[in-house]
């Protein structure tokens, strides 16, 4: 992906989301352009007008992390889009090549190691999956199979959470929230480009959803970030019907670049007992059909 495309288009989605009243300035009369000028951005990041719009064309090489910082405080920058820009100005540099950790093959080269294969099948009262920054479920306990069984039947050779999300009919029952996951889903995969700007393979799945899913394509444009560790989420499964369930997703200190996610269900509560009922269903299935992908048909 062109990296100054990407610096161009994020610094200056992000200016225009900031009003001058939020940033203490005067809104003054005759504003042409939705937020705040450039020559503002500059001021509250202490940078002359012609530094800063050298960097909203795109170039950060070389910026110290010191005026990133101060733009990022311009910008009224959350975490999640601080590590962005921090990310695409190493790749600007080069520099990503040297600080990210190196990441692992994914499926169909991947295969979880042992120990991780019974990690998963150790967590026997939540679903637990492995996947990528890309959206791709690598590795799964039972339960965690059965609980995305629809995501298995759509994309059999290589599930994937995004192609699911946008592409299939089936998501919108799945997911309740269908917007908010919609949301969350680009906003996963708009992090991963600022982290690793020249994985083909997500090239390619960007290339297609935009193609294929006018749905991502607006969301794509909009260049939001966000980091995805914990909270709650509400789904209908076709076998067991409504769940609201808690999430963890934990980076993986052995596998640079993938998450290991578990959902369970508060204790007592209709969802655990619907959850159980799923775990019964899949370790049914499990015993049919050993290794294969489970079906909710």
């Amino acid at each position: 992906m062109d990296n100054r495309q990407e610096v161009r288009e994020f610094l200056t989605s992000r200016r225009a989301k900031i009003g001058p009243e939020q940033a203490g300035l005067p809104a003054g009369p005759r504003r042409r352009v939705p937020g705040l000028r450039r020559s503002e951005v500059a001021a509250l990041a202490d940078v002359s007008v012609e530094y800063y719009a050298k960097l909203e064309r795109g170039n950060l090489a070389g910026v110290s992390p010191g005026v990133l910082e101060a733009v990022a405080r311009a910008l009224q920058l959350d975490d999640a889009e601080r590590a962005h820009l921090l990310n695409l100005a190493q790749a600007a540099d080069g520099s990503d090549t040297l600080t990210r950790p190196r990441r692992r093959p994914t499926a169909p080269q991947w295969t979880p190691h042992r120990s991780l294969r019974w990690t998963l099948d150790a967590i026997t009262a939540g679903a637990a999956f492995v996947r990528n920054g890309r959206m791709d479920i690598l590795a799964a306990n039972a339960l965690g199979r059965a609980f995305y069984s629809d995501v298995y039947d759509s994309c059999p050779k290589q599930p994937n959470l995004a192609r699911f999300n946008f592409l299939d009919p089936a998501s919108r029952r799945f997911y309740p929230d269908w917007e908010l996951f919609a949301d969350t889903c680009v906003a996963i995969l708009r992090t991963e480009a600022g982290r690793d700007p020249h994985d083909k393979a997500l090239h390619d799945l960007v290339g297609e959803l935009s193609t294929r899913s006018e749905e991502f394509r607006t969301r794509w444009g909009a260049h939001d970030v966000r980091r995805h560790g914990t909270g709650t989420k509400r789904f209908h499964h076709a076998a067991v019907g409504d769940l609201t369930l808690a999430y963890e997703g934990l980076e993986m200190a052995a596998e640079p670049g993938l998450t290991l996610t578990v959902y369970t269900a508060e204790p007592g509560s209709p969802s655990e007992e619907r959850l159980r009922l799923l775990a019964s269903w899949a370790a049914t299935r499990e015993a049919e059909s050993p290794g294969q992908p489970l079906t909710s048909d």
